[in-house]
């Protein structure tokens, strides 16, 4: 006879805390990331990117060269999508296509010095924000967010589908 403790929707309450914090982080996330957007769009000088193209930035950034295949592979996109995109940034003057010196069908991905420097502006405005908003939390409050980053990285990995 099975004498675990049950909630009234039949599950336990370790299992309803889960529940309910996989709703809560699938809410709060992206809520966070629509605040941060809102103030970026308000205070940033020039046109912004657009999201995906600031993430595919970021992204070329932290792997120069990276190809168009593997960023599709990282941002979880087609490929043919992303090309359209980096088509469009190409023409904007924010992203470099060069040919692989080995293979020509090849091309490696390198951003503009101006989109090197918008980049990195729209991450110094994020990192601002999120200062300031740390500020007004208790010491408790900030030690708690800190301990949660690594698992929230763990949680994004586990959540790739290409994860093991």
């Amino acid at each position: 006879m099975d004498t675990t403790a049950r909630t009234p929707d039949g599950t336990t309450p370790d299992e309803g805390a889960a529940d309910r914090l996989a709703q809560d982080l699938a809410l709060v996330l992206p809520a966070l990331h629509r605040a941060l957007d809102r103030r970026v769009d308000a205070d940033f000088p020039h046109p912004k990117p657009a999201e995906g193209q600031i993430t595919l930035m970021r992204l070329i950034r932290d792997r120069d060269g990276i190809t168009v295949r593997e960023a599709a592979e990282v941002l979880l996109v087609k490929p043919n999508n992303l090309s359209a995109t980096v088509t469009q940034m190409v023409a904007a003057g924010l992203v470099e296509r060069r040919r692989d010196p080995d293979d020509r069908r090849v091309t490696h991905l390198h951003l503009t010095p101006t989109a090197a420097e918008r980049t990195h502006a729209v991450d110094e405005l994020i990192s601002g924000y999120v200062e300031q908003a740390l500020a007004t939390l208790s010491d408790g409050e900030r030690g708690a967010l800190g301990a949660a980053v690594g698992a929230l990285h763990v949680l994004e990995r586990g959540l790739h589908p290409s994860a093991p």
